[in-house]
């Protein structure tokens, strides 16, 4: 079933992509200079809307079908009663005597009730009272235990099915509300003035750069964004961060090309994306350890930036250790980099990876998350948690606990993730372990031993940070891992 969910998953919001190019190109093939305020304008606004109005209908469908059952319906019981019935009783000649009224039926569904709550003492005591009064007691019992599980297989095959529908119908409701803030952005893409385009153009000629069109967008906090299709002039070739100045120069703001874009302006026409300049710079480092007598270790990060101007740092510890427990905690730090960098928000799309956890969840294997999510424009810093150990903050000589009750990845449909924010400042050290490295350290001390160890270490550079806390925390273990332990560490700067 997933895999027929996917599959629409992504024919839908290819078909969604498809649609909306070919309207663009069309426009821009009428007129070369096209305001982005007629391209990206309410008609399209309007339709990207109700692709998310779609979508939530079909995540309405989904959640308005039957949830799941943990225990069998009085039918069902009352169906494996009468199914025993007529394996077992069927050519015996006192049937009829035996199951005159609903005394013998009602027993058979307290039996059943006994072995489903796994109450061994009643399921003697009714077993032995079917005994006084059935001359094929020990037949029949085994009967309905028999018929007992294969209902109780069903069961747990239609709450599978169940879990399924609901982890689609979420990523349903999560595409939607991506749906409705590319229409809102959508919206909120103009052109500038005149004089500002025909000044700007102007300045890049000097260049030896061409402006064929100009689209501008303010994004959180009036940070200014602009898209310059750019061409260099006879065979040239320019620095974005020269097309860069001259922006600056005009609007009286930093601006910078996006890590994504072109680094050089050359003869063909390119779209170039530039961004406001960002107040911080974020380093990372990591140090690493598998699970004695295991080649590959359980834990997998990634830390990447996004165009939105945040850094990302995500953890994730797989269940267990080996090839196993590392596949599984690869697929959420990938699934979650690719949802992030496609716009989503955090826990749009930390929810859209629990969905694809219980989708291909095999063997009860769950997954923590650990994200942070730092903003270099303004040093704030999200966290959000799922099963994940306590991440610290260093502050000079003062170290913070962050810590998590919540729930590993994959282990319900409607997960409830915690999150917190903080403020960062120049100098701060974010510091992101593994339960392993927890669980290597005095019981009930953890958190106030491994503050203790940060607060030793005096260097400024991530990497040698990590290292200096896995090498002290592999002293207390005698340098015997007991479980996979990642240590990964992120130090924030002003530019």
């Amino acid at each position: 079933m997933h895999v027929w969910i996917v599959a629409m998953l992504l024919i839908s919001v290819l078909l969604i992509v498809r649609d909306m190019a070919k309207t663009i190109f069309s426009l821009r093939q009428k007129q070369e200079d096209v305001p982005a305020g007629q391209i990206f304008g309410q008609p399209q606004k309007e339709r990207v809307e109700r692709y998310a109005q779609a979508f939530r209908k079909l995540a309405d469908t989904f959640y308005g079908m039957p949830y799941r059952k943990d225990y069998l319906s009085n039918e069902q019981a009352e169906d494996v009663v009468w199914q025993t019935y007529g394996q077992v009783c069927g050519n015996c000649h006192q049937r009829q005597e035996c199951w005159e009224g609903e005394e013998r039926l009602r027993l058979g569904e307290k039996l059943v009730r006994a072995l489903e709550s796994g109450q061994e003492e009643k399921r003697k005591a009714l077993t032995k009272q079917w005994k006084s009064q059935c001359v094929h007691s020990y037949q029949f019992t085994q009967e309905l235990n028999h018929f007992f599980q294969r209902e109780r297989e069903k069961l747990v095959w239609n709450n599978r099915m169940i879990e399924n529908r609901l982890a689609a119908a979420q990523q349903f409701l999560e595409i939607s509300g991506m749906l409705n803030q590319v229409a809102k952005e959508l919206a909120e893409i103009t052109q500038p003035s005149r004089e500002f385009t025909d000044e700007l153009r102007y300045s890049l000629k000097k260049k030896g750069v061409l402006l064929k069109s100009i689209w501008v967008m303010e994004r959180e906090g009036n940070r200014k964004q602009a898209y310059l299709t750019l061409q260099a002039k006879n065979g040239q070739c320019v620095s974005s961060l020269e097309a860069a100045e001259v922006l600056s120069e005009l609007w009286e703001t930093p601006m910078v090309p996006v890590n994504t874009s072109r680094c050089t302006i050359n003869g063909e026409c390119h779209t170039v994306h530039f961004t406001e300049k960002m107040s911080f710079q974020v380093m990372h480092g990591v140090a690493k350890v598998a699970k004695e007598k295991e080649r590959v270790s359980g834990d997998n990060y990634v830390c990447c930036q996004e165009e939105e101007g945040k850094f990302v740092l995500c953890l994730s510890d797989g269940m267990g250790s080996g090839m196993d427990a590392c596949k599984e905690s690869e697929m959420v730090v990938e699934l979650l980099e690719q949802f992030l960098e496609s716009g989503f928000s955090n826990e749009a799309a930390a929810k859209l990876v629990n969905s694809a956890v219980i989708l291909k969840r095999q063997n009860d294997m769950f997954s923590t998350m650990d994200l942070c999510t730092i903003d270099l424009y303004t040093g704030i810093c999200e966290f959000l948690k799922a099963g994940a150990a306590t991440t610290f903050i260093k502050r000079d000589q003062w170290v913070e606990a962050i810590a998590s009750t919540s729930m590993a990845l994959g282990m319900v449909d409607q997960i409830d993730f915690e999150t917190a924010s903080r403020k960062l400042y120049h100098g701060d050290f974010l510091i992101m372990v593994t339960d392993g490295v927890l669980d290597a350290l005095p019981m009930d001390k953890e958190e106030e031993t491994l503050k203790e160890m940060i607060l030793q270490i005096h260097s400024q550079v991530p990497r040698e940070i990590s290292r200096g806390i896995l090498d002290r925390v592999l002293a207390y273990c005698d340098y015997r891992a007991r479980d996979d332990m990642t240590v990964l560490v992120a130090g924030i700067w002003k530019r």
